[in-house]
């Protein structure tokens, strides 16, 4: 769910930004504005969010409800193994009212394990919203106040998330406004940098924070 959220929150960007250049009036080049050269910055929403002082309690708060979850469904999956033994070896003696009884119960319990499956996974992508959405709004924010300081007019969203493909795949380096952002939301990049350095070289920083796990 995290990788959709961000990813939508990159389109809007890259969508706000085309629409304003689409109304704008024609400038003589393709890379100047009537203020001066265009000017395009770039960060990473997910490493970004796995910084912030609320990415911890965020993986904590949804590994506690995915475990609750899990232990229900346990529970109720034994409950169904259990009854379904229980039917097995005495189906032979059952009288045919009795024996659909056991059946219609065994039938019963297995739709509500189903639903239940659903309804978990369903409160656990809500929960991340609610949870994730004021940090985004917050990080939004910090974006925003960066842009407007050092004259960018347009952000975009470098990783859009594991296994998809980057809003911008070549970016210089002096565009990267990542450790900006950082900083406006009083984190230390380089300390940020240290907590999420790889075991081995290359690849990037692992997320503190991953989308709710789906069954």
């Amino acid at each position: 769910m995290k990788k959709n959220l961000v990813m939508a929150f990159a389109a809007a960007l890259l969508m706000g930004g085309l629409n304003a250049q689409a109304q704008a009036p024609t400038p003589t080049t393709a890379t100047t504005t009537a203020a001066g050269p265009l000017k395009l910055g770039y960060t990473n929403i997910d490493y970004v969010l796995a910084q912030t002082p609320e990415a911890k309690d965020i993986q904590n708060q949804l590994t506690i409800q995915r475990t609750q979850s899990e232990n229900e469904m346990k529970r109720m999956n034994k409950e169904l193994e259990d009854k379904y033994d229980a039917y097995q070896k005495g189906a032979a003696q059952m009288s045919d009212v009795i024996r659909k009884d056991r059946e219609t119960e065994l039938q019963g319990l297995q739709t509500r394990i189903q639903e239940f499956g659903r309804t978990a996974e369903q409160s656990l992508q809500t929960k991340y919203q609610q949870l994730v959405n004021p940090v985004v709004q917050k990080i939004q924010k910090a974006i925003d106040a960066v842009a407007k300081d050092n004259g960018y007019q347009y952000v975009f969203n470098l990783d859009a998330g594991a296994n998809t493909i980057p809003i911008l795949l070549v970016a210089p380096e002096e565009n990267n406004i990542t450790e900006l952002v950082l900083k406006k939301l009083g984190i230390d990049p380089a300390k940020a940098a240290a907590a999420t350095k790889p075991a081995t070289t290359g690849g990037s920083p692992t997320p503190a924070t991953p989308a709710p796990k789906k069954n």
